[in-house]
């Protein structure tokens, strides 16, 4: 599902990745872990095309999507990748049915249809009697469920997490990386999760370690 070769990155002088190579099966869940500064999130961000890497490939599906550029590079984000971050970046003015159509409406899809997926994919994770609410009515792990269905509104070929759990309590942590788990059974749904939790990490299907910009 996700090939890359050689990625490298710097930000003046430091070389923050340094010629990363990194495969991922469909439906497996794999983790990134390792010290902070080892190059991880800025991996991710790259892997999932929201940062250019300085040279290498990055092939999604067999598609090379990091020769894409501009609009087309955006509908293919928009159509076939799924984010959730540590901050679930949801719109404060926005009902959790509308933070999670969102992505469908950008990507032209029908009103009615994105709207049966969203009610589908809440009710699946535990937020039936919470669609109308808006996000600072949300505990902050019904808020990050809400950023997961959003995620998968578009049905992704790969969802990239970055931190997911670093803001929750560890009962709503807990649930979270079993959520993944049961989204990966239930959907074939993949994941790349770049984490700090080793109890995340742990219940993956592989687990990287990445230090000083390479994964060893």
């Amino acid at each position: 599902m996700l090939k890359a070769e050689n990625i490298t990155k710097k930000y003046g002088q430091l070389a923050v990745l340094k010629g990363v190579d990194i495969a991922v099966q469909k439906g497996e869940i794999v983790s990134i872990v390792g010290s902070s500064g080892a190059g991880k999130s800025t991996l991710l961000h790259i892997l999932g095309t929201l940062d250019k890497a300085d040279s290498g490939n990055i092939y999604i599906n067999n598609q090379l999507v990091s020769a894409l550029k501009g609009k087309d590079l955006a509908a293919f984000r928009n159509k076939h990748i799924g984010f959730v971050f540590q901050f679930h970046h949801l719109l404060p003015e926005f009902s959790a049915i509308e933070n999670v159509s969102i992505p469908g409406w950008i990507a032209g899809r029908k009103k009615k249809e994105v709207q049966a997926d969203a009610i589908s994919l809440l009710k699946r994770l535990g937020l039936a009697d919470r669609m109308e609410h808006k996000p600072q009515e949300l505990s902050g792990g019904e808020q990050q469920r809400v950023a997961v269905a959003r995620a998968l509104i578009n049905k992704p070929l790969i969802v990239f997490a970055d931190e997911p759990t670093g803001n929750l309590d560890s009962k709503n942590a807990k649930e979270l990386h079993e959520l993944f788990v049961s989204l990966r059974d239930e959907f074939h749904q993949t994941f790349l999760i770049v984490t700090h939790n080793e109890e995340l990490a742990a219940m993956s299907d592989r687990r990287l370690h990445m230090k000083d910009g390479q994964i060893i």
